[in-house]
């Protein structure tokens, strides 16, 4: 999670970035997370982007914007050190 709340005139609040390793799995993510926050804050996505190839998928929650990559895509682009400023918050992977 890059918190990008002490940064004036950022896109948004929050970037929230993990992964799949194939098409399938990104996905899966997203399918996951649209349906846990629709669930649990009764909130759909204002927009998604990306489902065709899904390498990178960014679903826009407007103060939350969620990146999903594929593994090597992450690493070329590096989002959490995009925002030097920017305070990293770890979350341990879920098993």
């Amino acid at each position: 999670v890059v918190d990008l709340t002490s940064i004036e005139n950022t896109i948004c609040k929050y970037f929230i970035i993990c992964q799949g390793n194939s098409p399938n799995q990104v996905g899966a993510i997203v399918d996951s997370i649209k349906d846990s926050v629709r669930k649990g804050i009764n909130i759909k996505p204002f927009a998604i982007d990306g489902l065709k190839n899904a390498e990178w998928v960014a679903m826009d929650y407007a103060d939350i914007l969620v990146h999903i990559f594929q593994p090597e895509i992450r690493t070329f682009y590096n989002l959490e050190h995009l925002w030097a400023d920017a305070k990293l918050i770890t979350v341990p992977d879920i098993d």
